[in-house]
């Protein structure tokens, strides 16, 4: 996000924010930056980030609490499955700067096919292709938001989880999906899990990193 955004030194808006940790390290090196989100729980986490160059404040994608063009490079990680795309869009073109940048970092379409939770969780992977929108689709959006040299790149990023990691992540539902599932749906997937788990799990995330002027 840093190299295609060309992040470092600007003034960044980090839209959906959640607790601090990319603007808190764009900060860190040097950017200006505000963080907004609509989850008071998570902006408390994220005050106590905040400190020089750094702050934060509550508001939507969809209605940012900024003038118009305030900013040179608004950024979204994670965030535009889960928003009203051309409202926030619209809104991003709205706070920035004429020679700003809009950036996305989400998923690929591709990452849903080998997830390692698609074994144990089905429900997952169908529930995230709907959300999850793909290159061509995020470009028209841009496009009809207002935005124009739209630059996509790929980028494959492999780890790997413990067992006993990967039940604490199932446990804490930590990606938002599995809070979507049904009681029923949850409880059986992480049977599944602890039952058949091997010892290392190879953790694979696809990456779209989108960059339009």
């Amino acid at each position: 996000m840093v190299e295609h955004g060309n992040l470092l030194g600007r003034r960044v808006l980090d839209v959906g924010c959640g607790t601090g940790v990319l603007a808190a390290a764009l900060a860190e090196r040097g950017s200006r930056v505000w963080g907004v989100d609509a989850s008071e729980e998570m902006l408390v986490q994220a005050a106590a980030r905040a400190g020089r160059g750094l702050a934060f404040k509550p508001g939507l994608a969809e209605s940012l609490p900024f003038k118009d063009g305030w900013f040179e490079r608004v950024v979204f990680r994670l965030v535009v499955h889960a928003v009203d795309r051309q409202r926030a869009f619209v809104e991003s073109r709205r706070v920035l700067a004429l020679s700003g940048r809009v950036v996305i970092a989400t998923f690929d379409p591709e990452h849903f096919d080998h997830y390692w939770l698609n074994d144990f969780f089905p429900e997952v992977q169908e529930i995230d292709r709907a959300r999850f929108p793909g290159k061509e689709a995020l470009a028209a959006e841009l496009s009809v938001a207002g935005f124009a040299s739209t630059d996509v790149t790929r980028i494959s990023q492999v780890s790997r989880l413990t067992r006993e990691s990967a039940l604490e992540r199932i446990r804490g539902r930590f990606i938002s999906t599995l809070a979507l599932l049904d009681d029923d749906a949850y409880d059986a997937g992480l049977a599944r899990a602890e039952r058949a788990l091997g010892e290392v799990i190879e953790n694979r995330l696809e990456w779209l990193v989108i960059a339009a002027e």
